[in-house]
């Protein structure tokens, strides 16, 4: 192996090291720019061998021979000496010396970058609102011009799911109101209480039986809201399907425009404006008790203007 200095040199620019590095196979010098913090010692060595296609072996090794680890840091690679392999060359790299930043330093530059952002938000907050907010009613406008339609034909189909629901319940109504009178008339009239009685037990249990059922199918305990409620969706969709009305779609605009009302609160909330919170609403009184509260004051003066006479007159009646 030939061992080659100072052919390899570093030099900073704007903070960069710029590495000039000559190729094996092409004979000529290329110069590469990294980044201290993000770029490693793996970073710089890929570099080279996408550049070099003649690059078989690329390591980095210390003053002492020790391989450097490929997610090392160029910043760290940089403040000590090393050597560059490339094939069968070795290359003995010397980087400039650079001040260290103080501890006070690092609190300025903070500071400094804190006062910038306070400006580029106080400069530029504004308008990234506004522009949020029209990019979210524009947003908005399309979803609400894609749900009139579908609204439209939605709620024509809930009030004909809902007169339907109305019928149904109207038919059980019917249909109790018959096995009430059938079971009537075979007490009263065809037959006798001590006959029917055990009719009416498993007509009782038979009913529960029904509700038990409903239970295990649906898994929803028979409450009449609930039943009425659960019909009236069934109904809603068989009559969706069979007029093409797509309810899934419907639901998903629903739930975007919910999203987007949500968004725009929360844009014009005065804590995301940064403007002080809007001030209590005064109360307000009704006009009952604003004639109450004027009979109590009315009141008030008339006790008051009563009383130097009563004095008066207390001091005439003494002897």
């Amino acid at each position: 192996m030939t061992r080659e200095s100072k052919q390899v040199s570093v030099r900073y620019y704007r903070g960069l090291p710029h590495v000039t590095v000559p190729l094996p196979s092409r004979n000529e010098r290329c110069q590469f720019t990294l980044r201290p913090v993000t770029h490693s010692v793996g970073d710089f060595l890929e570099m080279l061998k996408v550049e070099d296609r003649g690059i078989d072996r690329a390591a980095i090794l210390n003053r002492e021979g020790v391989r450097i680890a490929a997610a090392c840091s160029i910043e760290n690679l940089m403040d000590d000496e090393f050597w560059l392999h490339l094939n069968d060359r070795q290359y003995y790299v010397k980087p400039p010396k650079r001040e260290k930043i103080t501890s006070e330093e690092i609190t300025r530059l903070g500071d400094v970058q804190a006062l910038v952002a306070q400006l580029y938000e106080a400069l530029h907050v504004g308008e990234h609102q506004i522009q949020k907010e029209r990019e979210l009613n524009g947003k908005l406008e399309l979803l609400n011009e894609k749900l009139g339609p579908l609204e439209t034909k939605k709620n024509e189909l809930d009030q004909k799911a809902a007169r339907k629901t109305n019928a149904l319940t109207w038919v059980g109504l019917g249909l109790m109101s018959v096995q009430f009178g059938v079971l009537a008339r075979l007490t009263w009239w065809e037959y006798s209480w001590d006959i029917m009685e055990p009719v009416t037990y498993f007509v009782t249990y038979g009913t529960a039986m029904a509700a038990y059922a409903y239970f295990v199918l649906t898994k929803q305990e028979y409450l009449l809201p609930d039943v009425k409620d659960r019909q009236h969706l069934i109904t809603l969709h068989k009559a969706a399907k069979k007029a093409g009305v797509n309810l899934a779609e419907y639901n998903d605009i629903k739930r975007q425009i919910a999203e987007i009302e949500h968004d725009l609160r929360r844009l014009r909330d005065p804590l995301y404006m940064h403007l002080p919170a809007a001030p209590p609403k005064s109360k307000t009184f009704s006009a009952s008790e604003l004639a109450f509260a004027k009979k109590q004051q009315q009141k008030q003066t008339a006790s008051l203007e009563m009383q130097p006479a009563a004095a008066l007159d207390a001091l005439k009646s003494k002897p």
